[in-house]
């Protein structure tokens, strides 16, 4: 296994190969692994982990490819969006003005003890 050379770590490419040569014991590997890696090599791995178990990410990570084609509605929608940013120099509408729309203000949502 090939060691990192500023820090004599195991590089994450080589323990993952280390993994996969032994599925048999993959839990009990993980472990002794993340304790080799260096604090930021874990930081990664867990972020990587998380991920891997949200739900959500594994969801849109196994959606189907959305492949069909633009409508012409569509098309149109997005250019008069891209018009009305143009417009206004890319600037939006603000929270303030929508709320001002419907007769509010930031502080009707404000926590009152």
């Amino acid at each position: 296994m090939a060691l990192d050379s500023a820090n004599k770590e195991p590089k994450v490419s080589d323990l993952i190969d280390l993994l996969k040569a032994h599925p048999a014991s993959e839990k009990h590997q993980a472990h002794e692994l993340i304790e080799r890696l260096a604090p930021t090599q874990v930081s990664a791995v867990v972020g990587l982990l998380e991920a891997m178990l949200d739900p959500v990410s594994r969801a849109i990570a196994n959606a189907p490819m959305d492949d069909e084609l633009e409508t012409e509605e569509e098309r149109k929608a997005v250019a008069d969006s891209k018009a009305w940013f143009d417009q206004r120099r890319g600037q939006g509408i603000s929270h303030e003005e929508v709320l001002a729309d419907f007769g509010l203000t930031p502080d009707d949502f404000k926590h009152k003890d």
